[in-house]
């Protein structure tokens, strides 16, 4: 196991290096301000937007950011997205949001050591290191420790969704 570890973190230590040999260009911009220049996150950019979280996601921070990239957003059934963007439903899409934060900034070496995490949304997110890769509950960070003035961005290939609190059903992964 342990050799596991080291190679999951070997890979992310080296993605994070060769922002730090680019001269990080994103250490001087928010959260938002980073996803918002890549088109790969203009979902995730439109949820937060939606669901009025640009403010709290610019702001001093810091926090760590487990990001669905768009393809991520379209591995949802059909016409989730859809009704989670509408007025109506703003309160489930902030929770489904603030499950993907953590506060605090826990880069990729931290985040190996951790079997979980408790998110801005009240429940925690399971962490493991799987066949060399690092997953938070079922999903796959495929790059890491993208550093931002307000905290840390870890991509993720999968949409997390918390679970349904009181009478309400589970909401599936």
């Amino acid at each position: 196991m342990k050799s596991v570890i080291s190679f999951a973190l070997a890979g992310l230590v080296a993605f994070s290096a060769s922002f730090a040999n680019a001269g990080c260009g994103t250490c001087d911009k928010s959260i938002v301000e980073v996803a918002a220049g890549n088109k790969d996150f203009s979902t995730l950019v439109a949820a937060v937007k939606a669901a009025g979280l640009v403010d709290t996601l610019s702001g001093k921070g810091p926090f760590t950011v487990f990001a669905p990239t768009d393809a991520a957003f379209k591995k949802l059934p059909k016409g989730t997205l859809e009704e989670l963007l509408k007025p109506e439903n703003k309160d489930k899409l902030v929770a489904i949001l603030k499950y993907h934060v953590v506060a605090g900034k826990v880069m990729s070496k931290k985040v190996v050591e951790l079997d979980a995490a408790k998110t801005v949304q009240g429940q925690k997110v399971k962490i493991a290191v799987k066949d060399g890769s690092v997953m938070i509950n079922k999903a796959k960070v495929v790059k890491a420790d993208i550093p931002t003035l307000n905290g840390v961005i870890h991509v993720i290939d999968t949409v997390i969704l918390p679970k349904a609190t009181k009478g309400k059903k589970k909401a599936a992964e």
